[in-house]
């Protein structure tokens, strides 16, 4: 079923199946944050069991972010977003339906491998598609309808927590998923890696696997088994074996999943760096704001998704304002003051107990964030080869996603070992604080590289 349509009008679809797609993949995630003592309730589990709705689909996303863009690139874009959508879609439908933990870990998992499909391959359609005038500022709307999702998950979540149930927001998202997968199913064009043979390489992608789904484990239950347990140094010493052996592989098989000449180049390696580094600083500051707001302030998960809002409208401009920015400005550039903005808001955060200064200021905190992990997903998209759009896509979220996990697991693991000698609102400040000099000093560290690299030349990266 295939529109017999202009070039503009599928532009168009193309662009509605994509943003739609997206901004159901981040509603979903950021809105099941707030719903985990609701899930505990409802199926009789410890909120440490309901924990796992999340490990299991950052486990799964994180997996196969790499192995859905190359698919993408090898076997056609079109195929694998459809694949991924109605993956996702019925995921979501068994979320709502199932009836306890196992079988709703099973369907976040389905869920997540169908949300790293679609992921990769929805921005190089969005490359592939629009031609290069439109392509970015194209890139950058799509983002900005997807963190209009980031922005109302919160909300969402906690609106339908405290009201009909945590299950409707996945009814929510099935006829959302469902009308994404009909447009695309119209208007969505095919496109593939025309220099590449229709060959995957299965043991590489076993191997990425692998290693990314030990080391994401181990990350993620690393505080609940011990540091120092037999499991958790198990995971990472298979993570660490199998990671190795991929990249072996990949330096000596014809038609590599990942080509490893892409980190040769100097303004990738840096964009994708930058974005991984303000990625883990918003998933640390909404943790940490969330903790903060339910268990200091005693805010409602309602309530506490209101405060969310002003930073998550934020985050939602972020996507169409790097595309303006970047039009005057190197992605690198723009990568450098998202990381300013974003490490100065969180340190100053640290400092703010004031309600009509801490909501500005985290709202400082989202713009700056956004900005850095939103435009990164554009950046890359400028200074790779539409042709290997989806490869570089793939990986720029394998790092988002892994080291924000990485983040997340560290955070969780410095409050259990400061609260027993202070408050824990002072431990929350300490880990800000942190996270705002580290993200700082790499957004220093992006510019004196990238002066190095661009003013001896006098040209652009």
């Amino acid at each position: 079923m295939r529109a017999e349509s202009s070039p503009a009008a599928r532009r168009k679809g193309a662009f509605v199946a994509v943003a739609l797609a997206l901004f159901c993949i981040q509603l979903d995630f950021f809105a099941l944050n707030l719903a985990i003592p609701g899930i505990a309730a409802e199926l009789g589990i410890t909120a440490s069991a309901a924990q796992w709705t999340l490990s299991a689909y950052m486990l799964a996303i994180g997996c196969f972010f790499i192995v859905g863009g190359r698919v993408g690139d090898v076997f056609g874009r079109r195929g694998t977003l459809l694949a991924g959508t109605a993956l996702f879609a019925a995921g979501s439908v068994g979320c709502a339906l199932a009836p306890g933990l196992g079988p709703l870990v099973a369907a976040r998992v389905a869920q997540g491998v169908g949300a790293a499909f679609v992921f990769p391959v929805s921005v190089s359609v969005v490359t592939n598609t629009f031609p290069e005038p439109t392509r970015a500022r194209a890139l950058g709307a799509v983002f900005g309808v997807a963190n209009i999702g980031t922005a109302l998950g919160p909300f969402v979540g906690g609106g339908l927590t405290e009201g009909p149930g945590w299950r409707w927001i996945f009814w929510l998202m099935a006829p959302l998923s469902l009308l994404s997968l009909l447009i695309a199913l119209v208007y969505v064009p095919d496109s593939r890696d025309a220099s590449a043979p229709r060959q995957l390489d299965l043991l590489g992608c076993a191997l990425i696997v692998c290693s990314l789904a030990t080391l994401t484990l181990a990350v993620e239950r690393g505080d609940a088994w011990g540091w120092e347990s037999a499991r958790t140094l198990v995971c990472f010493a298979v993570a660490v074996g199998a990671g190795a052996l991929f990249l072996v592989r990949e330096r000596r098989t014809r038609h590599p999943l990942v080509d490893l000449r892409l980190f040769r180049n100097a303004p990738y390696v840096l964009v994708t760096g930058m974005g991984s580094l303000t990625n883990m600083g918003y998933g640390v500051t909404v943790f940490l704001a969330t903790l903060y707001l339910q268990g200091v302030r005693g805010l409602s998960p309602l309530l506490a998704g209101t405060v969310f809002l002003a930073p998550a409208l934020l985050v939602a401009v972020s996507g169409p304002l790097g595309v303006r920015l970047g039009r005057r400005m190197r992605p690198t550039a723009v990568m450098a003051l998202a990381g300013a903005l974003a490490g100065t808001g969180m340190f100053v955060l640290a400092g703010v107990d004031a309600w009509w200064l801490y909501v500005p200021v985290f709202a400082w905190c989202g713009l700056g964030l956004g900005l850095g992990w939103t435009y990164s997903s554009v950046a890359t998209q400028q200074v790779v080869a539409p042709a290997r759009a989806g490869e570089a896509s793939g990986v720029l979220l394998t790092f988002l996603v892994t080291l924000g996990a990485i983040a997340l697991a560290g955070t969780a693991a410095a409050i259990s070992a400061m609260t027993p000698q202070r408050p824990p609102e002072e431990a929350y400040d300490v880990i800000l604080r942190l996270g705002g000099v580290v993200i700082a000093a790499g957004a220093l560290s992006v510019m004196a590289v990238r002066h190095r690299l661009v003013a001896p030349a006098g040209r652009r990266p």
